[in-house]
């Protein structure tokens, strides 16, 4: 098939008309969605608690 550049201005075209066919909205989340989200809170704030001292943090590049 031999692409011109009338035709990918006509696909391009044709897309830009019709924005919403393509993304639908999500009408809620699921289940598993607010669990991990309410799991990563979580670890959030305990690992806010934690206080961690510079000098225990690694070094910036790592050398074999």
């Amino acid at each position: 098939m031999d692409v011109t550049r009338r035709t990918l201005a006509t696909l391009f075209a044709a897309a830009v008309a019709a924005p919403g066919a393509e993304a639908a909205p999500q009408a809620s989340e699921s289940d598993d969605d607010k669990a991990a989200r309410e799991l990563m809170r979580n670890n959030a704030q305990q690992l806010a608690k934690v206080s961690l001292p510079m000098a225990t943090e690694p070094a910036f590049r790592f050398r074999a």
